[in-house]
Parts: C-alpha cells; structure tokens; sequence
C-alpha cells in the first residue's frame, strides 16, 4: 500500500486510467469481432463502414498511446486483407466441387 498522499493519488489515478484503457481496448476488439463476421458474410456495404471506422480507432488509440502505431498500421492491413479476399471470393464464386 501507498504510504505518502501522492502515491495514494497516483494509485487513484493509476486506477482510473486502467479502466479506461480497458473499455477502449474492449471497444477496439469488439469492432474488430463485428468486421470480421461481416467478412464472413460477405455484406461490402457493411465491410466498407466498419473499415473505415476501425481505421479510425485504430488510428486515434495509436494517437493515445493505447497501441503502438505500427500494431495499428498493421491490424489495419490486416483488416483490409481479410475485406480484400472477401471481395475476391464474392466477385469470382468457386464452382462447386463434383
């Protein structure tokens, strides 16, 4: 336990910033779960949006120091990939297997 009054405060503070640090990395996730289902089911117009607002976040929590910027940079690489291939696959269908 703290034994001066700033460390109390700090561990307050300390507190505080974790909560908030969780529910934005909670809120980073579920973003990610969300586009990732789209892709699975194959909506571009849903693909789209959900790209363009996890770029976003990804971006602003780089900003925020939440993430490093290059973790960022490559989760949004890795996002478009999966909508890329989804897109792919959706504009030439396979034909069935006989």
């Amino acid at each position: 336990m703290p034994n001066t009054s700033s460390a109390r405060k700090n561990m307050r503070k300390d507190v505080k910033r974790r909560q908030r640090n969780r529910s934005q990395t909670s809120a980073l996730r579920t973003l990610v779960k969300k586009y990732r289902a789209a892709v699975e089911a194959g909506d571009t117009a849903t693909i789209d949006a959900l790209y363009k607002l996890a770029s976003r976040r990804f971006d602003q929590a780089a900003a925020k120091h939440m993430i490093h910027k290059n973790a960022a940079a490559r989760m949004k690489s890795r996002l478009q990939l999966h909508a890329n291939k989804a897109k792919a696959a959706k504009a030439n269908p396979t034909p069935a297997a006989s």
